[in-house]
């Protein structure tokens, strides 16, 4: 059950990284958003007393979400490398800034009491599963809202974004307002997700917004593909199947298990997990 809501939660930031790299660019600092919203779920907490799941993941997709909007007038500018690189380093301030904040715990970070579901408490043996429901519906609309954006005339640029930029601006279109869109959108995932992970844990710490972190997501996204909204939350959960079951079995060798499975993926399945499904649908 705890696998799954942390699958969620990664699949959301996931289902942002699918935005961005349908128009070829790569972020290798998701984990700021998802640290953001993470925090902003514990703040609201510690501070506020606020501690309702939905209030949580609301106000940290939004918090997350203005960031990405400042922040993109600067990367909307960028693709390619200066793109990935440019999003890591922002990260990396976060991180540095919440390991010396003492109030925030420094690097040990602080934990979060149990969410409250509208207000009400749930009894301790159904708090997992109240999270847990409230994760898959959060995670059903996100689908659904980014599904029906790709269908819209912002949506549908991203291929030609990634193959011909100059030819979007020659049809009318502004490429730079479509790349802030996405990252904007991308942002908000990640941070519902971070709220989200915050919850299910109970803790929160300077490691969320580490670059390996963000490297989970980016290979999530990869394991899972980019054909549809609902692969990243089968890769998250697959990711997570594999991760537990590398560790239990190899403490201290887990993450070659990982890496070896991207290997194989790569190889023979380059457009990852769900081009399986994709191709037994054209057979039938």
């Amino acid at each position: 059950m705890f696998i799954a809501t942390v699958a969620f939660a990664r699949g959301l930031v996931a289902l942002g990284l699918v935005l961005l790299l349908r128009a070829g660019l790569i972020s290798f600092g998701q984990a700021l958003f998802y640290c953001l919203g993470a925090y902003t779920a514990g703040a609201l907490g510690r501070f506020y007393g606020v501690s309702d799941i939905f209030i949580e993941m609301l106000v940290g997709g939004a918090v997350a979400a203005l960031v990405a909007f400042i922040i993109g007038f600067l990367l909307a500018r960028y693709r390619g490398i200066f793109f990935g690189l440019l999003s890591l380093a922002l990260s990396m301030i976060l991180y540095g800034l919440l390991v010396k904040t003492e109030a925030l715990g420094s690097t040990d970070g602080f934990n979060i009491a149990p969410s409250t579901l509208f207000g009400v408490r749930p009894p301790p043996e159904w708090v997992r599963y109240s999270v847990l429901v409230s994760a898959a519906a959060v995670a059903a609309a996100a689908a659904l809202i980014v599904h029906r954006y790709l269908q819209t005339p912002l949506g549908r640029l991203a291929p030609a974004i990634k193959d011909n930029e100059i030819r979007v601006e020659y049809m009318g279109a502004s490429a730079r307002k479509a790349v802030h869109v996405k990252y904007v959108i991308a942002g908000a995932l990640a941070g519902v997700g971070g709220a989200l992970a915050a919850t299910a844990v109970g803790h929160i710490d300077p490691d969320m917004a580490y670059w390996t972190t963000s490297g989970e997501f980016i290979f999530i996204t990869i394991l899972a593909g980019t054909g549809s909204v609902v692969a990243p939350f089968v890769g998250a959960l697959i990711y997570g199947s594999i991760h537990t079951l590398a560790y239990g079995l190899s403490p201290n060798t887990w993450q070659m298990s990982l890496g070896l499975a991207l290997l194989v993926l790569i190889v023979f399945l380059p457009e990852g997990l769900w081009s399986l499904a994709t191709r037994h649908a054209r057979r039938t």
